[in-house]
């Protein structure tokens, strides 16, 4: 699209002001023209002036007259991503509704109720994210559910924010870097999902532009000098490949586009290399002229013509043919080794399939007699709608998991039958297992992939064939939360917890009804909410479980006193953890009673890990004393342990942990091994990707054939960190497995 004049203009007269909006209308009307039936420049007309009139005191930061706004997005609308008249009104009247007189019923008596429907989901969705993190969930559900009540409407608010995005220039800093970090979070996947590649890699690159100056710059400027030298590379690589095509007798265009700034980054991002060293700065593109019936054939043939003057990487091949992807993306990928021993990546789809992939989602609309590929959208669409409505309302990782399950690339498994089932990147056979049914979920306790026994928390790859095992026997543990990325899975997972928990806490209500009946105290709500506030629990759900799976005992409820028939409880003693000095030891607990650490009593002591040691839950540990600080928790086989229990025995308590997941404690261990290739690809994925451990830093050194590895890594506990180490010993290579002490 040429662009819009929106340059700042404020020293233009109303008469040059009004000349601008009227030109930008006309190239609105001339975009429009193949899509314009009877009555159409009419409605047209009417939804401009009315906009015009609306808008008519507004100004944007850059000065101008606001309405270029709306009229911006109608030609983004028209021209890039193809949506028809109707949108194109809806463009117009986007923002007059949330600022301007111009109400819905205004819209609707004058467009009919479709028109407003739209314009209401564009305004419902004007503020998406919020600074409060549970608004920002729900803004973000009423996106989704007018996306999947009418598509157009994500369409347009895309249209609007790429607008908003190539004149970001005027704005402030700290407004540039909220809206930019906005749309690489969530219109950009959004765009990328709706199959708008140029409008996502245009996001991408506009809010790096903001976010990333330094590395945007750097880019641009080193593409913009390889230029000259990279149109000479991609003629001398097209030329004998197009002779081929014409000797062939095909129709067609060839050419290559240079890779996003954007995923350039990402690339020396993650492989963390320079500018030079990555190879696909650029992708060739072959788009066919075929009729329906011959595209995916011509496709092959022209893949084989091209992989017969450079060899391609059987690796790198995507056939995007015969399994669209659910936005519709068709399309085949190649990376064949080119002249100067240089990787190039081929793109080859037809003239239908490049629409597709350039308009993405209006496209469909124009080859609706396509019911395969529309079904797939209709699927996605149905899916999220299922989660809109078993969601909890406070959910605020909502936002992620949506990001995980539906904006992700996905991968295409099969069932036993063969049926096709795509899953988001990243799913386990656990998801898979939802994704049929979710009481087939519930009941999974593993599943044959491609005939093998592997457990629920396997991660599916393209292609597999996926047979889930049940049994009646199997319960959900919290632990399956880790194990899947399937919002649908999420929420099935959680809701049979809470039933899970609500069926043992039954067991724990009839404990303190005898108990209480035993006191003579009544079973009643103020004797179980003073029970819960004792404990300080949150609910009185919670009571019954701990009681039931016995982290509480009760034996507490003899200090109570019982008034009438209600409980009264102890008065609390002060802990003894503020200003400590050698006399204090007198109020501390008696030597041989355990304290706990974390869990249900963490809140009533003051601690501090001591860095001398860093304790971990399952250490042994024993509790010091200290001025002013409370306790300090060290290991029994600390190096100062000694000093401290022989010269200052009275202050030492003994102590335990409390169980507590929440929690994750930095330690390090020490690696020594062969120096062998991919030993360091090993150790890293086995505690990241299978132990799935966050690692905080890791150095390795060789010299003579061996190496020695040091790892700061976060674990919950000891047991975690045993795992670790006897796993790491069994990787090949690998001589001594130690912990020391971090820094």
């Amino acid at each position: 699209m040429d662009a819009v004049a929106v340059t700042p203009q404020y020293n233009l007269t109303q008469d040059q002001e009004k000349r601008l909006i009227l030109r930008e209308y006309r190239s609105l009307l001339r975009s429009l023209k193949p899509k314009l039936k009877p009555g159409d420049k009419e409605l047209l007309r009417t939804a401009f002036e009315m906009a015009v009139d609306a808008h008519k005191t507004m100004r944007r930061k850059s000065g101008e007259p606001y309405i270029l706004h709306p009229l911006a997005v109608a030609r983004i609308c028209v021209e890039e991503i193809g949506l028809g008249v109707r949108s194109t009104i809806c463009a117009l009247l986007h923002d007059t509704v949330e600022d301007t007189d111009i109400t819905l019923e205004d819209i609707e008596k004058e467009f009919g109720p479709e028109i407003a429907r739209i314009v209401d989901g564009l305004t419902k969705i004007s503020n998406v994210i919020d600074v409060n993190a549970s608004q920002q969930a729900e803004n973000f559900k009423k996106i989704l559910l007018t996306l999947t009540d009418d598509p157009r409407v994500i369409l347009i608010k895309l249209a609007d924010r790429m607008h908003n995005m190539r004149t970001l220039d005027s704005m402030k800093r700290e407004k540039q870097l909220k809206i930019s970090s906005e749309t690489v979070y969530v219109y950009a996947p959004l765009a990328h999902r709706m199959g708008l590649y140029n409008v996502k890699t245009e996001l991408e690159d506009l809010a790096m532009k903001y976010l990333e100056p330094e590395q945007y710059k750097e880019i641009a400027q080193k593409l913009s000098e390889t230029k000259r030298e990279r149109s000479r590379y991609i003629n001398e690589f097209i030329k004998p490949i197009k002779e081929k095509l014409e000797k062939a007798g095909f129709d067609f265009e060839m050419y290559g586009r240079p890779k996003s700034i954007h995923s350039i980054w990402n690339k020396m991002r993650k492989k963390g290399v320079a500018f030079e060293e990555v190879y696909d700065l650029f992708a060739i593109r072959v788009i066919l002229n075929s009729p329906p019936e011959k595209e995916k054939e011509d496709c092959w043939k022209v893949y084989s013509l091209i992989t017969d003057e450079y060899t391609p990487s059987p690796e790198r091949l995507r056939d995007w043919l015969s399994n669209p992807k659910s936005n519709g993306y068709e399309a085949l990928h190649t990376t064949v080794m080119g002249p100067q021993g240089k990787w190039v990546e081929v793109q080859i789809r037809s003239k239908r399939m490049n629409e597709i992939a350039e308009k993405g989602l209006a496209a469909h609309w124009k080859y609706k007699e396509g019911a395969a590929d529309e079904s797939r959208f209709d699927k996605w669409f149905q899916q999220i709608r299922e989660v809109l409505n078993t969601q909890d309302n406070d959910s605020v990782d909502f936002l992620q998991d949506f990001k995980t399950s539906f904006l992700a690339e996905e991968i295409y498994v099969y069932t036993p039958k063969g049926d096709v089932k795509m899953l988001p990147v990243g799913s386990s056979a656990l998801d898979f297992a939802f994704s049929i049914h979710s009481a087939i979920g519930v009941q999974c306790i593993g599943a044959k992939v491609n005939h093998k026994l592997v457990p629920i928390s396997y991660k599916l790859r393209s292609g597999d064939q996926v047979e889930i095992i049940t049994s009646g026997k199997q319960r959900p543990t919290e632990d399956w939360l880790n194990f899947v990325v399937t919002a649908k899975a999420k929420s099935r997972i959680k809701d049979a917890l809470k039933d899970e928990k609500r069926r043992i806490a039954d067991e724990g209500k009839y404990i303190v009804q005898r108990r209480l009946e035993h006191l003579e105290a009544a079973y009643n709500q103020h004797n179980i909410d003073i029970l819960t506030a004792y404990y300080k629990l949150s609910s009185s759900l919670d009571l019954f479980y701990q009681v039931a799976v016995k982290n509480i005992d009760l034996k507490e409820l003899k200090e109570f006193q019982i008034i009438g028939d209600r409980l009264e409880p102890p008065k609390p003693i002060k802990p003894a953890t503020e200003n400590k000095t050698d006399s204090s030891a007198a109020h501390l607990p008696k030597k041989d009673t355990e304290l706990i650490i974390f869990g249900e009593s963490s809140d009533k002591i003051v601690y501090t890990l001591a860095n001398c040691c860093k304790p971990i839950p399952g250490d042994d540990v024993f509790g010091f004393v200290t001025t002013g600080k409370g306790l300090t928790i060290h290991r029994t086989n600390c190096p100062n342990a000694a000093k401290l229990m022989a010269n200052y025995g009275h202050r030492v308590v003994k102590t335990k942990w409390a169980k507590n997941k929440e929690i994750s404690f930095l330690t390090g261990i020490r690696i020594v091994g062969m120096d062998d290739v991919g030993v360091v690809n090993k150790i890293t994925n086995l505690i990241s990707g299978e132990l799935k451990l966050n690692i905080n830093a890791i150095t390795i050194e060789a010299k003579e054939g061996l190496f020695e590895g040091n790892i700061k890594i976060y674990v919950h506990d000891k047991e975690e960190l045993e795992e670790l180490v006897q796993r790491l010993k069994q990787l090949k290579g690998i001589h001594t497995v130690d912990r020391y002490d971090t820094e």
